[in-house]
């Protein structure tokens, strides 16, 4: 009997011990989305230390509110905590706020309110060359993408630009639109030698035209035209691939461009053709942990100026009766046009065109059409 006492005492001695030693719970951490990086002790918020583990850091809270419970941020201590750069923003005011068109009718539902905000002038073609400084990577209110700040070397005259993902304060990042420099040129003996031009040029953050970038190369801010700016990859984390540039080979090796347009896979799977002139970033674009954010309550979706969304079969009966007379405006122009209209709703009404398709996608993003996807894809 004595024995049994002795052994529950030690066992009780035991469980003590392990109480005391459990590591303490901080206001706000960082997390990851493996067990193995959990387990390892967090270096703070050092971003090398974070890369190098491979996990998706969130910065967490304790929950001290409900409305902190299960807030999740991606962590970006890099990003400009004062205000922007004034010359290069305007308010944004007026209708647009609430998803209004110029005459004042609401063409996207959901929006309204929010906190106020200034639009920021991004610069998307980058047609001005040299080296530029980037001064500060800046939080965009606009765009899911942060933007750095850059001060052209020669003039002195800033800009903004989509900052690429590991763009910090100090780099210095170029645009090459505008051609071949003459001193880079000199350096290479006054011939065009791609490995070395691309080994100069193909740098995080410069602005090439396509046909300097090489076949692989991951970018993002895409242009289609040689007279446009990026129309492509300009949102948090996406990138294109450069896959096809229609390249010949001659007999002394070189490689020369026969065709206008140049091949670039996007992340959807579709293989666009654009212009062998228009732009591209080298790069990813930056925030790309922004699609795992969570906002933690529904004001903060408020703040952002996005408006509740209702099913139309939860509203009461004079609600429903206005959604229904808003939908049937734009129906009533129609039937006077057409006297009969009959859509089929029941298994999808196909709206997609058969004729005069766009000829510059090459190969069209994979779709389901309604049935499942293979385990093999």
């Amino acid at each position: 009997m004595l024995q049994q006492r002795l052994q529950l005492s030690a066992v009780r001695r035991g469980l003590q011990a392990l109480s005391f030693n459990k590591p303490a719970v901080r206001f706000a951490s960082g997390q990851a989305n493996n067990r193995e990086a959990q387990t390892e002790p967090t270096a703070g918020n050092d971003e090398a230390s974070r890369r190098a583990k491979g996990g998706l850091f969130l910065r967490t809270y304790k929950p001290r509110t409900p409305g902190v419970r299960h807030l999740k941020r991606p962590i970006n201590d890099h990003l400009w905590k004062g205000r922007p750069y004034l010359p290069l923003t305007v308010p944004k005011k007026g209708q647009s706020r609430g998803g209004r068109n110029s005459t004042g009718r609401i063409t996207v539902r959901h929006r309204g309110g929010g906190a106020k905000r200034r639009l920021r002038n991004v610069d998307f073609e980058r047609k001005v060359p040299g080296p530029h400084l980037v001064d500060r990577i800046e939080y965009d209110p606009g765009r899911s993408a942060h933007i750095a700040l850059l001060t052209e070397k020669a003039t002195g005259k800033k800009s903004y630009i989509l900052a690429a993902d590991g763009l910090r304060a100090g780099d210095v990042v170029h645009s090459y639109r505008a051609g071949i420099p003459a001193k880079l040129l000199a350096s290479m003996g006054g011939i065009v030698d791609p490995g070395i031009l691309a080994s100069k040029t193909a740098f995080k953050g410069n602005c090439l035209p396509l046909h300097m970038v090489p076949v692989g190369t991951t970018v993002f801010a895409v242009g289609s035209s040689a007279s446009r700016g990026a129309v492509f990859c300009r949102s948090a984390g996406t990138h294109a691939v450069v896959v096809n540039k229609n390249e010949e080979t001659r007999d002394d090796g070189s490689k020369v461009m026969t065709g206008k347009y140049v091949e670039v896979r996007l992340q959807s799977g579709e293989v666009r053709r654009v212009s062998k002139d228009a732009c591209a970033t080298i790069g990813v674009a930056s925030n790309i942990h922004h699609g795992y954010r969570q906002l933690g309550k529904a004001g903060r979706s408020r703040w952002l100026g996005i408006r509740p969304t209702v099913r139309g079969v939860a509203m009461n009966k004079g609600e429903t009766l206005m959604f229904l007379v808003w939908i049937h405006e734009f129906a009533d122009k129609l039937q006077s046009i057409i006297p009969t209209v009959v859509v089929v709703t029941k298994s999808g009404y196909k709206t997609r065109r058969r004729h005069n398709v766009n000829a510059f996608v090459v190969t069209p993003r994979p779709r389901n059409h309604g049935k499942r996807r293979s385990n093999k894809a």
